[in-house]
């Protein structure tokens, strides 16, 4: 079996976890994988850390090509995410359908857990200013320096996480409010890439064809994310 080093955004975490299994056995390939987000594996990537394939944004697998680390002819867009919200297992669920219901939610939640690396953080962070809250917010949040916001919701340190869909559901022991009104969202796209330094060009190439592939579109809505 061929060993392909994979380097994935956080998002992706929970699909690539369920799928692992299924990709081995219909590829041949060997996944070893790291998770982080995508602004913490760009400058590993420029430091030359040795990797098959980065699954990134779209943004920062554009920046990848552009630089010459990856192949542009082997990109591939696999899933787009949207960011949601979340609270522990049995609490009130805010509202959060409307502008106005969400902006009144994040000035009366005692603490805000969120991202600080993550296209999720940074696009929350944005989303605060244009709703004339991020005085209030930021006064009590924890903003997380990359990993998974939901679990300051278990330790009771926040009471509102926000992330990526697919990240919260990694988290045992909360529950997802829903996702943030779609005409507040930009949509984040993960998309995958074969590095030109690549060792395994063959088996990558392989492995991301079946990422592609209809086979895994249903683990990705079950994730959270949209094929």
């Amino acid at each position: 079996m061929d060993d392909v080093r994979l380097l994935s955004t956080l998002g992706l975490l929970g699909a690539m976890r369920r799928v692992t299994a299924a990709c081995e056995a219909a590829t041949g390939v060997r996944i070893d994988a790291d998770f982080a987000p995508t602004q913490a594996l760009l400058p590993r990537l420029r430091a030359g850390e040795i990797a098959d394939i980065a699954i990134l944004t779209r943004e920062g697998l554009d920046e990848m090509i552009k630089e010459g680390r990856v192949a542009a002819d082997s990109a591939v867009d696999l899933a787009r995410s949207y960011v949601g919200l979340a609270v522990k297992a049995g609490r009130l669920h805010p509202d959060i359908s409307s502008e106005s219901t969400l902006r009144q939610t994040l000035r009366e939640a005692r603490c805000i857990a969120y991202s600080r690396l993550g296209a999720s953080g940074i696009y929350f962070a944005e989303l605060i200013e244009r709703l004339g809250v991020a005085a209030d917010v930021n006064a009590r949040a924890i903003v997380v320096p990359q990993g998974l916001t939901a679990e300051r919701l278990l330790t009771d340190e926040a009471d509102l996480a926000v992330q990526q869909i697919s990240e919260l559901k990694q988290v045992a022991g909360i529950e997802i409010v829903g996702p943030i009104p779609r005409e507040l969202q930009t949509p984040s796209v993960f998309s995958a890439g074969r590095m030109n330094s690549a060792r395994n060009v063959a088996a990558a190439d392989r492995l991301l064809r079946y990422l592609a592939s209809p086979e895994v579109a249903p683990v990705l809505r079950d994730s959270g994310l949209e094929p």
